[in-house]
């Protein structure tokens, strides 16, 4: 028997309803959006009546909406977390992403449960687990490498969801608790002050200064472009775009981006298939690097690799433009390919190692006059991070999604008949009374005319066909009227035909064990369902999480990113020591955390220190 292609899904961020929106015309198969709150992102809140609109505009292209509740809750939020589900519910949201495993134990919808990448999913035991407590989709941690992805697919049927593009957590998601116990604002509910991205100075047990004032923590931003077929052929089927706090410029583009890039492995791999329909066309050529970028890695995928860092600044660098070349007054030549603009955002690392930047006023040919003329050397790097050009192109509409429909006009004993049926096999007919006479001219260019404009709704004719028994004469009001009565009819037919995901919430006959019999700090248990949760399958004793109460001299953060292996010290990659006593420690202010390297996991870990 032959089997049905692998559905794929291109699934992008969306802070706010015009961001969702943009994602969906520019190609997306699947927007995540934060509900009104418990999502990690706190500042990211949507309504249930933005969410809903956003929700009727994707479901017209089979997209789906998923709403992200991932945050850790507290004991006596668990109820308003219940009656914002069913609101949500109600908004037509296709699945919730979540955290929190006490929302499993809530009076909930039939709404499918994702789980969250916040729940660290590294390991096929984990994922099967989940597969088994009725998670309908599991979004893996961003470490995993090819191999690791392909023996969790090999175990499981749920299906795999992974980070694509996008700024990285240096820690592994959801075990990160530097922010909670330096700030008492907590990843783990949203709250997350970045701690990675400070500068630190490194020094060693002697105080012996190592490195300083480097961003010691910060990594480059994520862009697997290049190995989405890879990733497919290791079983994943969802392929996310990392960016709810990114602006409306940064989902068009990156949207668009990953769009074409996947419709060109989709073409050669009829074992895939998209997740959604409609083609998007677009008004400009999608660049990932010159949407906001520390620089790209595609971060373990094959591998430990020295390109994840980016320890010389954690802003944005965009892409690079060429180097200085000659230096005269007000004004500097660049070496480079790159048209550059009026208006432009340049920068370049200044003779501190210091991220500068400056506004292009005017260019001539390869000449460069800044708004200020800034410090520059010859040789100098130079990259812009604001392109004037492109986001004024990217500020206008840019971009259109359609779906192909099918149209057959055709007369009857009584007038006309008009029938359309799109691409995924959604068909209307509709007859119009009309009393026929004889045409003086031939009527099928011009109802082939009028019943292809269809410029302000989500279709586009891919045929028109006329079959009509005599020339009859029909008006270009009677046509515009019936393609209008046609379109609607359509679009409710899409409605009705639109496949929701319904989940029924059974008792398993056989309850599985979590794969662990003790969960510490490190399991985020806040309230009292996702403990009963937890016990119900196994798990004798549960910790409360570190949010609830916090733990001294415990690891605050777990991380692949190895200081050692960056120093270039790694006793199993590099097979060198290092000519300085440890342990380690970063310091930035009155702050001292201390280092420590699991290498039987191939992990640092960092502690602060009291």
């Amino acid at each position: 028997m032959k089997q049905s292609p692998r559905r794929i899904e291109l699934l992008s961020p969306a802070k706010d309803l015009q961001c969702g929106i943009e994602a969906i015309n520019h190609g997306a198969d699947a927007v995540y959006i934060g509900a009104p709150k418990f999502g990690a992102r706190a500042a990211a809140g949507n309504s249930p009546e933005d969410i809903r609109e956003l929700c009727e505009y994707a479901h017209l292209y089979g997209a789906r909406i998923y709403v992200t509740l991932n945050t850790i809750l507290k004991e006596e939020e668990l109820q308003e977390a219940e009656r914002m589900i069913w609101d949500l519910w109600h908004a037509g949201t296709d699945a919730l992403i979540v955290q929190d495993m006490g929302i499993t134990g809530l009076n909930l919808p039939p709404i499918p449960l994702h789980a969250s990448t916040q729940t660290d999913n590294r390991t096929p035991e984990k994922v099967k687990f989940l597969e088994s407590a009725g998670f309908t989709q599991v979004v893996l941690a961003r470490e995993l490498s090819l191999n690791e992805i392909r023996r969790i697919s090999e175990a499981v049927t749920v299906p795999l969801e992974v980070f694509v593009h996008g700024a990285l957590c240096v820690s592994y998601s959801g075990q990160c608790y530097l922010s909670a116990a330096l700030s008492g604002r907590s990843a783990n509910r949203g709250e997350c002050a970045q701690y990675c991205r400070l500068p630190y100075t490194m020094v060693d047990a002697a105080g012996t200064e190592i490195v300083s004032n480097k961003h010691l923590l910060s990594l480059k931003d994520m862009n697997r472009a290049d190995q989405l077929e890879a990733l497919l052929d290791a079983g994943v089927s969802s392929l996310k775009i990392e960016g709810r706090l990114k602006d409306v410029a940064y989902v068009k583009n990156i949207t668009a981006y990953y769009r074409k890039k996947l419709d060109a492995v989709l073409v050669r791999r009829p074992e895939y298939c998209r997740a959604s329909s409609g083609r998007s066309t677009y008004t400009f050529e999608p660049v990932a690097e010159k949407s906001f970028n520390r620089g790209f890695t595609p971060f373990l995928l094959e591998g430990r690799t020295a390109d994840i860092t980016a320890f010389d600044t954690p802003k944005s660098l965009g892409e690079p433009v060429g180097t200085v070349k000659e230096i005269k007054g007000n004004s500097f030549t660049v070496a480079g390919l790159k048209q550059l603009n009026n208006g432009d955002g340049l920068v370049f690392f200044n003779r501190r190692g210091e991220l500068e930047g400056f506004r292009v006023n005017r260019v001539e040919a390869n000449r460069v006059f800044p708004l200020e003329m800034p410090v520059l050397q010859p040789k100098t790097p130079l990259y812009r991070n604001f392109d004037q050009a492109f986001e004024k192109e990217l500020a206008k509409p840019s971009a259109e999604r359609r779906l192909s429909v099918r149209i057959e006009f055709l007369d009857n004993p009584f007038g006309f008949t008009l029938c359309m049926e799109d691409e995924t096999g959604a068909r209307i007919m509709l007859t119009q009374p009309f009393e026929k006479e004889p045409a003086r001219r031939d009527q099928q260019d011009n109802i082939r005319t009028q019943l292809s404009k269809l410029g302000n709704t989500p279709f586009e004719a891919s045929e028109v066909t006329v079959s009509m028994s005599e020339n009859w004469f029909v008006p270009s009001s009677l046509l515009a009227d019936m393609r209008r009565a046609g379109v609607e009819k359509l679009l409710e037919a899409r409605r009705v035909r639109y496949p929701r995901e319904l989940v029924r919430r059974v008792q398993p006959a056989e309850v599985v064990p979590f794969p662990e019999r003790q969960l510490s700090y490190l399991g985020n248990v806040a309230n009292g369902k996702a403990r009963s949760f937890y016990q119900d399958h196994g798990v004798e004793q549960v910790e409360a999480a570190f949010e609830l109460a916090p733990r001294k001299d415990v690891p605050l953060m777990f991380t692949k990113h190895c200081l050692r292996y960056s120093m270039g010290w790694c006793p199993t990659y590099q097979k060198k020591s290092s000519p300085y006593r440890e342990p380690y420690y970063l310091l930035y202010k009155e702050t001292r955390l201390r280092l420590h390297f699991d290498c039987k996991r191939c992990q640092m870990q960092v502690f602060q220190e009291l």
